[in-house]
């Protein structure tokens, strides 16, 4: 009889928008959140996926502002 295993991965999204995040920042934060889940959750990193969505600025707002206009205003 087979047993299909059961891993109980942890998925984390990471939502930023789009402006001028480097590659190395993003490695940075995949690498971090990983260690954060093993450190305190005890996960398997090969096991744990960090995705890192962009939106673009146009798309995220707060205050009751585009943030594109917000970056123009500062």
């Amino acid at each position: 009889m087979y047993y299909k295993r059961q891993y109980k991965m942890p998925y984390v999204k990471i939502e930023i928008t789009r402006d001028g995040v480097t590659k190395e920042q993003k490695r940075a934060l995949i690498k971090g959140v990983t260690q954060l889940l093993v450190d305190i959750l005890h996960k398997r990193p090969d096991q744990t996926h960090i995705v890192i969505q962009e939106i673009d600025t146009d798309n995220w707002g707060f205050d009751g502002e585009q943030t594109t206009e917000l970056i123009k205003q500062s």
